[in-house]
């Protein structure tokens, strides 16, 4: 008897500073014709006034309501929202539900921008706060997931760009021509689906792949 397909999980998008869920247009329309269940949420405030640790409990109220409690799910998030999903994977139990993270061009070490607003969501964006200290300190909690980041050398909101990179962790180049363009890169959607193929797993456990 052949095998049968590993089922799709959900995959939750989480967006970023100012933006909606909405940003994820061109991706959800590419899931969709994969066949990949997903949900855009919409956090608010999006604009810095709240810290990206108060807009991780409203991704935690989402899978815990809109969710099945045995769901396991993969999770995608963009730019700040790489910080928030990070968050609620080391910090609210998400690593017991979450079987992929995948960050596109998120600020892992910071960007220097956020340093000309003094909004507390941004405060945490600086290059050696205690938001990004926390999480860098344990990062080797990410193991327990399939995770990856996702960027872009010329990206200038990130910057300097190399700081979309978690050190030890697996990353992925890809020379999207800005930091929103992350987002409409068919490069970018080629490597997600590839990374959301749950066939690709041996007996249902994640494999890695190589950073670059």
């Amino acid at each position: 008897m052949p095998d049968l397909p590993s089922p799709r999980r959900p995959v939750l998008l989480i967006h970023g500073f100012l933006d909606t869920g909405a940003v994820f247009r061109r991706v959800a329309a590419r899931f969709a014709a994969e066949g990949i269940e997903t949900h855009a949420l919409n956090l608010r405030p999006n604009d810095g006034r709240v810290g990206l640790d108060a807009l991780a409990g409203q991704l935690d109220t989402f899978a815990r309501t809109r969710l099945a409690p045995d769901q396991p799910f993969d999770l995608i998030g963009f730019s700040m929202g790489g910080l928030i999903a990070r968050y609620y994977v080391q910090r609210l139990g998400g690593v017991d539900r979450v079987r992929r993270l995948i960050t596109l061009a998120a600020p892992h070490r910071g960007t220097i921008w956020s340093h000309f607003a003094p909004l507390p969501g941004l405060r945490q964006m600086r290059p050696g706060s205690a938001f990004i200290e926390d999480l860098n300190s344990d990062a080797d909690m990410l193991r327990r997931v399939e995770f990856v980041s996702l960027w872009t050398p010329f990206d200038l909101l990130v910057f300097p760009a190399r700081r979309a990179i978690l050190p030890d962790h697996p990353d992925v180049r890809i020379p999207a021509a800005a930091h929103p363009l992350m987002l409409s890169d068919p490069r970018v959607h080629d490597t997600l689906v590839r990374l959301l193929d749950t066939s690709r797993e041996p007996n249902g456990q994640s494999s890695m792949i190589d950073g670059q």
